[in-house]
């Protein structure tokens, strides 16, 4: 199993398990890859950091005598640029996959099933589904407010 470093064309960055290189390159060359942020299929292999060994990394003292490295000294010296975008990347999912799991998938019902929680019609409830600008224009003239989520097509139908 190789574990490759990819990124989309919008500089999302992700990685991807494949059997072979030839594997990535098939899948890839069949538009089969796609962008867990934004769903862009225009997606290519980032050079792999090698494995480091810092084993005998060394740290002096307050005393100045050399000691073990201290772990977030190693953290430091090994963290990449992308680091924070990859944290704010997982923060990202993390949230989407949480509102998936705490909400029902109400489809093209949305602006209809979103009226009638706020008429008091039906029970309040957490919902989600599609809705076009004009249906979420005059869902926030009603003062019904809405948020749009955009999802992968990967994350469509899905529950988490």
């Amino acid at each position: 199993m190789k574990v490759l470093n990819l990124r989309c064309g919008h500089g999302h960055l992700f990685e991807g398990w494949f059997a072979s290189e030839g594997d990535f390159l098939d899948q890839n060359g069949r538009g089969l890859i796609e962008c867990p942020m934004c769903a862009d299929k225009l997606i290519t292999r980032m050079p792999s950091a090698p494995r480091l060994n810092l084993s005998h990394a060394r740290s002096v003292g307050a005393d100045g005598a050399a000691g073990p490295a201290k772990p977030e000294a190693v953290a430091a010296a090994v963290a990449s640029p992308q680091s924070n975008e990859a944290t704010m990347q997982a923060h990202f999912l993390n949230a989407v996959r949480q509102v998936l799991s705490q909400t029902e998938d109400v489809g093209h019902r949305f602006p209809e099933e979103a009226r009638r929680i706020h008429h008091g019609e039906i029970e309040p409830r957490g919902i989600r589904g599609q809705a076009t600008p004009e249906e979420r224009a005059a869902l926030a003239d009603e003062g019904i407010e809405v948020m749009p989520l955009p999802l992968p097509s990967a994350w469509k139908g899905r529950s988490h």
